[in-house]
């Protein structure tokens, strides 16, 4: 059975941060999920509103996607907690269904591992479904809300023409079959690119998109701490959703960015820095 390498799952470069952080290691899930945590400058020790950032990173990516924004914010006296999520970056998959519910608890565990009671969250694509949910289900955790590019349903992403997702599912479970179901001597699976193991992952990964999220608009009235949404003017989130989140929460900054597309904390990271240090600010007041 020929099969065809797949996509490497969003490729393009990005600027990771330049300090070295002050704690990187796996906090244990009850499922055996391993999670990979990192906190740049000190907890406890700076002064602006006590509470650090925790950042939520995308679909497939892992948390240096904000290296520039991590930077600026220990510069500017806030320290930032920036998890891989599970089954991306350097954490692992663990045993329970992946869901969106999954990995916002993941960073509340995270978060208590870290003795932090509540931090302001920056969280992007996924990363902002997942920051929705835990400023809805958990108001008392998060101090600021700073969400980019979030959608609240499958149907809210738009179809890019350049890229079928349900075919790039398909490549890589037709890698992952190839390689596990009639093994070649002489060619060892774990060093082809991506390996069996890693098309699987994202597979799953990109299922995800597909199946999820299923959030109530309605539901986001729950959420009051002070809310900065951004998307770009180019964005493949259906703005519909976008406005829907918007009215839902009270006082919520909407905030579009001219000429950009969906991958802000790469195209803008000044602009998305520039945003989560006023919202930080509105909730300091």
């Amino acid at each position: 059975m020929a099969a065809v390498p797949p996509r490497v799952h969003f490729p393009s470069p990005y600027e990771t941060p330049t300090i070295e952080p002050t704690y990187a290691e796996q906090v244990s899930m009850p499922d055996g999920a391993l999670i990979a945590t990192f906190v740049y400058g000190r907890l406890g020790s700076l002064a602006s509103s006590s509470a650090p950032v925790l950042m939520l990173h995308g679909n497939g990516e892992e948390h240096g996607i904000f290296g520039p924004t991590i930077d600026a914010a220990v510069a500017a006296g806030n320290p930032v907690v920036a998890i891989d999520s599970r089954a991306q970056g350097k954490s692992t998959r663990g045993t329970a269904p992946l869901t969106y519910e999954l990995m916002a608890s993941d960073s509340l565990a995270v978060l208590d591992a870290l003795g932090v009671p509540e931090a302001h969250v920056l969280g992007f694509s996924d990363g902002g479904i997942e920051a929705l949910l835990l400023a809805r289900d958990h108001a008392e955790r998060v101090r600021s809300l700073t969400v980019l590019g979030a959608n609240l349903t499958p149907e809210g992403v738009i179809e890019d023409e350049e890229w079928d997702v349900a075919g790039s599912i398909e490549a890589n479970r037709t890698w992952n079959a190839r390689w596990t179901t009639a093994p070649v001597p002489g060619i060892n699976p774990e060093l082809l690119t991506p390996t069996p193991t890693e098309a699987a992952v994202t597979a799953e990964l990109l299922q995800l998109m597909l199946d999820e999220p299923h959030i109530s608009a309605q539901s986001l009235t729950a959420i009051s701490c002070p809310t900065t949404i951004m998307v770009g003017e180019f964005d493949c989130i259906v703005p519909s959703e976008t406005e829907a989140i918007c009215h839902a929460i009270d006082g919520a900054r909407l905030v579009v960015v001219p000429e950009e597309g969906h991958t802000l904390p790469k195209q803008v990271p000044e602009l998305v820095t520039q945003e989560l240090l006023a919202t930080i600010a509105r909730a300091s007041r």
